[in-house]
């Protein structure tokens, strides 16, 4: 997997902080910061709450099928993409019926 450089700005008293912890536990600011992300992605990523805005973020095309899978996992994904397509037909269906 890739990197990307961003960059932000955070408040003086967390990077001191941040710096210190980098210290005591030998790893530097870049990847402290990496691991206390991935925490909170993954606790995040288990709220049901959160799950389901996501999977309304993929059914209004605002992501893709790859970034709803790294999500919710393949299997509910699958799931929720077999639905989107029942309800793209089902739409497409009640046009046609209307023209009738």
């Amino acid at each position: 997997m890739g990197t990307k450089r961003v960059n932000f700005r955070l408040p003086e008293e967390l990077i001191t902080h941040a710096d210190i912890a980098a210290e005591i536990t030998h790893k530097n600011r870049t990847e402290l910061l990496v691991e206390a992300l991935r925490q909170y992605l993954e606790e995040i990523e288990s709220e049901e709450k959160f799950r389901e805005a996501v999977v309304d973020l993929y059914l209004d095309d605002q992501i893709e099928f790859g970034i709803l899978v790294d999500i919710i996992g393949r299997q509910d994904a699958e799931a929720v993409r077999a639905s989107k397509e029942v309800l793209d037909r089902g739409e497409e269906l009640a046009d046609k019926l209307a023209d009738l």
